[in-house]
């Protein structure tokens, strides 16, 4: 029987004969007969130093040649770049506070959390080298690229103690003035890694005193216009609440806007008027109201609007008639309006965005957005609700007429509460300065502003001439400037005096901070005062002006500012005669007002606390 040979691979004589030499122990090691090694290099006629020299090659690459089951493995990480832990370093410098912890967990700020998703962006990093060299977990970093948040739980409130010591204060003042994160952060950090016992109440309050954190607060309008704690309501009927809403359409790729005039049932929340027109102005509330009266049958008892001279006009309140009692909305206080309000926000989430086309478009945007609204409102008024036992509004509104007790005790509620507002403001009135009375009228005349009722002269009389005076400069300086927003009025320039009035409450508030801190004479004003001294020792009056100004720039503390300002208007009340100090002035108001590191308020601040100080109104 034929056999086919095997094939053998072609190879050249020298790697055979290394082959073989390289197999000649491996031969022994099972008993098996190996050739000579000087046969070998005879049989093959090939060097010997370069057969020996091949063997040796073959020796190294045998353990290559076989590996053990499964899949290779990994090579070795690479070591993560020097100038990324360098560049960690650099904003955990920058930015105190933004990593602390434990060797169990650590806390992050959101700003260093951003400034890790941004280095992950970089394509030549794994993630595992990416989190080895910012030193973060592999798994927090790759939640942090899925859009994860741990969970922290926060840490007990150390004990507080309420007699803080100098160097407890300093510490906190010090560590805040670095501090980037939060101010629930930079309690924790305080008592866990500063190790101070102080609550968030006391830490806020000693933030607060020095001027370095100022907290908003919520601010109620002193006038009684409306109902403190709840809305009273009496029956469906007794009253209802009128707004507008802007509503914007895109038609053939313009945005076109229009009003939404909305009238709502205080007692039942039943959506009874609606009208669609260009603008929020007289027209749209009579007719609002006209379409409640034609949906329920009957005109309500009273109909609150907020305070835009639009809802007080004269035909307004010949539309209202005598049966119907016109009530102002409190000012800056939304939930008033509450019933509205929330209806506007049911719309804003229910309706989605509307995009038409068309060759009409304002007359199609009142068309559109008038049936979305009325089949919106028809099925809210129909929908049961759970906190009325299951009845809709359309059911409350019908189901429990009201008697003529009813009737005549809402009446006298009303129309007491009414008399009780106008006494409120006319007392307020006669209480007031004449001449702060007469400067906003005045102002009023000059700037055109609508009040025909008088009750925000009332509201902006409350404050005292300097604050009025200066809001009255202040919108001035923006008409001359054209940068008054479109449609202020009135109630544009209470908040301009209201928002002055409560810095130089703050200033106040720093001056008294100021006097005790020197009463108590601790080292911080001590070295104040030295570097004051220090500086106008021999100095010429313009470069002391200047070198005041930047101290008073420079810091972040209310209270240093202040130090440094107050040493300014010194300064120039020290000049004998005011020509010789007007020129000092406006140099310190152009270096205060060149200083753009500074936001603008704290720069007009500055300045006005100048003037106030330099040149003062007998």
């Amino acid at each position: 029987m034929c056999t086919v040979p095997r094939e053998v691979p072609v190879v050249s004589p020298l790697l055979a004969a290394g082959l073989i030499l390289a197999a000649r122990p491996h031969l022994a090691s099972v008993h098996l007969r190996a050739p000579d090694a000087a046969e070998v290099i005879e049989a093959f006629g090939v060097s010997k130093t370069q057969a020996y020299a091949l063997c040796n090659r073959i020796e190294d690459l045998l353990p290559e040649c076989q590996r053990p089951p499964g899949r290779p493995r990994k090579p070795a990480a690479p070591a993560p770049p020097a100038d990324l832990g360098q560049q960690v370093l650099r904003f955990v410098y920058a930015h105190p506070g933004c990593v602390h912890g434990g060797p169990e967990r650590m806390r992050y700020s959101d700003a260093f959390h951003q400034f890790a998703l941004e280095l992950a962006k970089r394509a030549d990093l794994s993630l595992p080298t990416l989190a080895e060299g910012i030193c973060i977990p592999e798994e927090t970093l790759r939640g942090w690229l899925r859009g994860d948040r741990l969970h922290v739980e926060p840490p007990p409130t150390a004990a507080v103690d309420r007699s803080p010591t100098v160097p407890q204060l300093e510490t906190v003042l010090n560590a805040w003035d670095t501090w980037d994160a939060g101010f629930l952060k930079f309690c924790e950090h305080v008592q866990l890694e500063l190790r101070i016992p102080f609550s968030r109440s006391l830490l806020s309050e000693i933030l607060e005193a020095n001027g370095s954190r100022v907290p908003a607060r919520r601010r109620r309008s002193p006038d009684e216009s409306g109902l403190r704690g709840q809305f009273e309501t009496f029956f469906a009927g007794g009253q209802w609440i009128g707004d507008g809403k802007t509503v914007v359409v895109q038609i053939d790729g313009e945005r076109v806007a229009c009003n939404l005039e909305l009238d709502v049932d205080a007692h039942t929340a039943a959506l009874v008027g609606l009208v669609v027109g260009p603008t929020e102005d007289a027209a749209a509330v009579v007719q609002a109201f006209e379409e409640g009266v034609a949906t329920t049958g009957a005109r309500p008892l009273a109909l609150l609007l907020d305070n835009k001279p639009s809802n007080h006009a004269p035909e307004v309140d010949q539309a209202l008639g005598e049966t119907t009692t016109r009530i102002r909305a409190t000012l800056f206080r939304p939930q008033n309006k509450a019933h509205v309000e929330g209806a506007f926000g049911l719309f804003a989430q229910t309706v989605p965005e509307i995009v038409l086309t068309t060759g009409d478009p304002v007359a199609l945007v009142h068309q559109v957005v008038r049936l979305v609204a009325t089949t919106w409102a028809r099925a809210t008024n129909h929908r049961p609700r759970a906190d009325r036992g299951g009845r809709s509004r359309f059911g409350l509104y019908g189901a429990d007429p009201p008697t003529e007790a009813d009737i005549t005790r809402a009446r006298e509620a009303l129309e007491a509460r009414r008399r009780k507002q106008k006494r409120a403001r006319e007392t307020r009135a006669a209480r007031q300065d004449p001449v702060v009375r007469e400067a906003i009228a005045r102002a009023c005349t000059r700037f055109r502003l609508v009040d025909p009722d008088g009750y925000l002269l009332t509201a902006i009389a409350r404050y005292s001439l300097d604050h009025v005076l200066a809001g009255i400069a202040t919108y001035a300086a923006k008409v001359a400037a054209r940068t008054l927003p479109d449609g202020a009025d009135a109630r544009y320039l209470l908040g301009i005096v209201r928002n002055i009035a409560q810095e130089d409450e703050g200033w106040q508030l720093a001056g008294e901070l100021w006097r005790a801190r020197l009463f108590e004479r601790d080292r911080a004003l001590q070295r104040l005062d030295e570097e004051a001294e220090r500086l106008a020792d021999g100095q010429d009056p313009e470069l002391l002006v200047k070198a005041y100004v930047d101290r008073a720039l420079a810091t972040s503390r209310r209270g240093d500012r202040l130090f440094w300002l107050t040493a300014v208007a010194d300064l120039l009340n020290a000049e004998p005669e005011p020509r010789l100090a007007e020129p000092l002035f406006r140099l310190a108001a152009r270096r205060i007002s060149a200083t753009h590191a500074v936001e603008l308020r704290d720069r007009q601040a500055a300045i006005r606390f100048l003037a106030a100080n330099v040149v003062q109104i007998p």
